[in-house]
């Protein structure tokens, strides 16, 4: 085999693996449970009444395709998100983004 062929042999099975990456590979998340554990240390006794339910119901699910009680997931976090708007700093943007991300890509 002559190398210009082994080259365009890598580069082929080089973009057919980054493709595969991008569009097929599952995106992993962290629990719920471990993330509302990192918004409680930050965010302390000032957390928002109106957050404060979600957050609760945050820390007994694993991932946003879980239920509690009758409410989704994805609603509890969404629910979280629009109550948590008095949360702010360099955590609360992370952690903001990272719900987000996991509530766009449902799970």
């Amino acid at each position: 085999m002559s190398q210009k062929s082994l080259l365009r042999d890598f580069r082929s099975w080089n973009h057919f693996m980054s493709s595969k990456r991008s569009n097929k590979m599952p995106t992993i998340h962290r629990p719920l449970y471990e993330i509302a554990r990192e918004i409680r240390k930050d965010w302390g006794s000032k957390v928002n009444y109106a957050a404060k339910p979600y957050l609760d119901a945050m820390e007994t699910l694993d991932k946003i395709t879980d239920n509690y009680m009758m409410d989704s997931g994805m609603s509890i976090v969404l629910y979280f998100l629009s109550n948590a708007n008095t949360w702010r700093g360099e955590t609360a943007k992370k952690i903001k983004k990272e719900l987000k991300l996991m509530a766009n890509s449902k799970g």
